[in-house]
């Protein structure tokens, strides 16, 4: 397995629910990112997330397409997003959507994970692609 990490920066732009009878505290949102470093990408994708009336808990779902260039391989790939808060402790967790690499990225498998310091927010990337080192 391949691990890099970097920076991302993300832009979450609300948008109109689908559902008019969507429970209080659902919303949805178009993300807009832009990842630097050995993965030099874009990022666009759509977002549920619920927020609960007990503090501290939430989940979220999204689907993001990914395209730019990953250790100087250009392409395309999807990830998958899934994210639940309990009272505060967090689970998350973002895989790339097998069969989903294009160009360069065709058989791209792996995890990633997002921290956030100082209201900054990076990446941790693992992943395997066939002929990459």
């Amino acid at each position: 397995m391949n691990r890099i990490e970097g920076p991302f920066h993300v832009r979450m732009l609300p948008e109109a629910l689908a559902h008019p009878d969507a429970p209080l505290g659902m919303s949805r949102f178009r993300l807009d990112k832009r990842y630097e470093g050995v993965l030099d990408a874009v990022g666009r994708g759509e977002m549920l997330a619920l927020r609960t009336a007990v503090e501290g808990s939430a989940g979220y779902v999204a689907l993001e397409y990914v395209e730019g260039t990953l250790a100087g391989r250009r392409g395309s790939f999807v990830l998958q997003h899934s994210g639940v808060m309990e009272r505060g402790m967090k689970r998350l967790f973002l895989e790339v959507v097998p069969d989903s690499g294009s160009g360069g990225l065709v058989g791209l498998a792996g995890r990633m994970g997002i921290d956030i310091a100082g209201g900054e927010h990076f990446y941790r990337f693992e992943y395997s692609l066939p002929g990459a080192e």
